[in-house]
């Protein structure tokens, strides 16, 4: 890849799919990450339309106290709290 191109961005994707994501929340810099359906390269544009999602998500309803949210509140606490431990250790 750094020999056809100089676009630091294209040698980047290249990178991400020789070597894999590594993890969001941990300490691997590379390898497969543990997504059960999303494919980091391949589901670029879908992972960007999530993004979007959340972050208008957070913007109306940070904490996720509307009624509506409960079931995802219920789902996300325990697990970005298991996740977030690495956190504490700086």
């Amino acid at each position: 890849a750094m020999c056809q191109t100089t676009d630091g961005f294209k040698i980047a994707e290249m990178d991400l799919k020789l070597r894999g994501a590594g993890d969001f929340f941990g300490t691997r810099q590379s390898g497969l990450p543990a997504f059960k359906l999303a494919d980091l390269v391949r589901d670029a544009e879908w992972i960007g339309i999530a993004r979007k999602a959340a972050l208008a998500l957070a913007e109306r309803d940070l904490r996720l106290v509307d009624p509506s949210h409960q079931v995802l509140k219920t789902w996300l606490t325990p697990t970005v709290r298991a996740r977030s431990g690495f956190i504490r250790v700086g």
